[in-house]
């Protein structure tokens, strides 16, 4: 089966690449995650071996730092059965999980930071979800194409 490709926001202050970087074995639960759209990205596409385009949303400058690796399916979100989370649905439990979340793995940093800015002002990118207006999602395809030539920017000075 061929890998899927995609983006995924995450706000530095609250969980960074370099946190990822910095995990037991670079490795982290993506939990939180509260869009059906964006649970449903994990839960029906996301397999082991996709590659993920780490972007740093909510900072000065928003943009892409490095690549992750999905090396973990969709399983329940604990998070949203806790009351002690921020991430707590009251409609959650564990025999009703309605959330889920996939592990994911450092696998690059980039040279430098791929800002919002220049993946906008590239012709070449104008229909990558990332940039278009609305698109607030934190889960978003990308295709292969868009993410080799994210990947070459970020080798460009």
């Amino acid at each position: 089966m061929p890998r899927k490709y995609w983006l995924m926001k995450t706000e530095p202050d609250v969980f960074s690449f370099d946190d990822l970087k910095d995990r037991p074995h670079q490795t982290e639960p993506w939990d939180g995650i509260r869009n059906y759209q964006a649970r449903n990205y994990m839960r029906d596409e996301m397999k082991i071996g996709d590659r993920i385009l780490f972007y740093h949303s909510r900072c000065d400058p928003p943009g892409i730092v490095g690549v992750a690796e999905v090396v973990g399916e969709a399983v329940p979100d604990p998070s949203a059965w806790d009351p002690k989370s921020n991430y707590y649905d009251e409609k959650a439990s564990p025999e009703n999980p309605r959330w889920c979340m996939v592990s994911v793995r450092y696998f690059e940093t980039f040279p430098r930071l791929v800002s919002l800015e220049e993946l906008k002002a590239d012709p070449k990118l104008s229909e990558m979800r990332v940039v278009q207006r609305g698109n607030r999602l934190s889960i978003m395809p990308v295709t292969k194409e868009e993410f080799d030539y994210v990947i070459k920017m970020s080798r460009k000075s």
